[in-house]
């Protein structure tokens, strides 16, 4: 049994977990399309893959830290008195990952005590990693991030994701016509994690969408708190289902003022 509360000690954890995960959920992708071409459809495909690289994260977890608990997407869980409860997307861009677009992650934040303090979001399709521990700053491999320095709203160019749901999905279209002659642009990539870790790195001024569970920003969010991204629900609410904003302290405002006006936490 290993036992380890340190920041850095669960984050390690989690990136080892995570790599050995991403590769996983990278092959069953690949055997999955014969699996589509002869017995099996390709929902199938995506459902086993999830299911089972949550399983394998599960396990590993369990295997070093029997005592903490997992709130995975899949089998969700993550209640008790455990000293860490882990929180698990096993493949946040499950579309993307049907459709072979680089874009899909492994998500695995440790919490304790209510509060995010280690998290890794790993591109499974590229290899590219993010991480982050409370106060120690987030990083890409060896590079420290930083959020934007943009200030003006109408020189951000704004990352956003959509329900599945059609009448929230159409709520979220009228929030984007509001909200796009007021920007330089919006970007879906179609998976929250990596969009918070875009935020984290610049290469998205910010980042909002309206539907997120914990699963889908807990490693992400901190990643982009750590860069100097602001974390926020609207109108004082925590960051949640009904609405998620990461930007910069120069540019939050703004998008927080513009989102509230235009009703984005509202709707189906």
């Amino acid at each position: 049994m290993v036992t380890m509360d340190r920041p850095a000690d669960l984050l390690a954890l989690a990136v080892s977990i995570a790599r050995s995960a991403s590769e996983l959920a990278v092959r069953m992708r690949a055997e999955g399309v014969a699996a589509v071409a002869t017995k099996s459809t390709a929902t199938d495909v995506v459902t086993a893959a999830d299911r089972a690289v949550e399983r394998h994260v599960r396990e590993a977890l369990h295997a070093a830290r029997p005592g903490d608990t997992v709130l995975g997407e899949e089998y969700g869980g993550g209640s008790g008195d455990a000293a860490v409860r882990w929180i698990l997307d096993p493949i946040d861009g499950t579309v993307n990952y049907l459709y072979d677009l680089p874009q899909y992650a492994v998500s695995l934040a440790a919490e304790v005590g209510g509060e995010v303090i280690a998290g890794v979001v790993r591109n499974a399709a590229t290899g590219k990693e993010w991480t982050a521990t409370r106060g120690g700053g987030a990083f890409a491999g060896d590079r420290r991030l930083a959020a934007s320095g943009e200030t003006d709203l109408g020189q951000a160019l704004v990352g956003t994701g959509f329900g599945y749901a059609a009448a929230r999905r159409s709520h979220q279209a009228k929030v984007v016509a509001g909200l796009i002659g007021h920007i330089r642009d919006i970007r879906r990539f179609g998976a929250a994690s990596i969009d918070l870790c875009l935020v984290a790195e610049g290469a998205l001024d910010a980042y909002y969408e309206k539907g997120l569970n914990p699963w889908d920003h807990a490693a992400g969010g901190l990643i982009a708190a750590e860069a100097g991204a602001l974390v926020t629900g609207l109108d004082g609410a925590a960051p949640g289902p009904d609405m998620l904003i990461a930007a910069p302290s120069g540019l939050h405002e703004q998008l927080h003022a513009r989102l509230s006006e235009l009703d984005a936490a509202g709707g189906p």
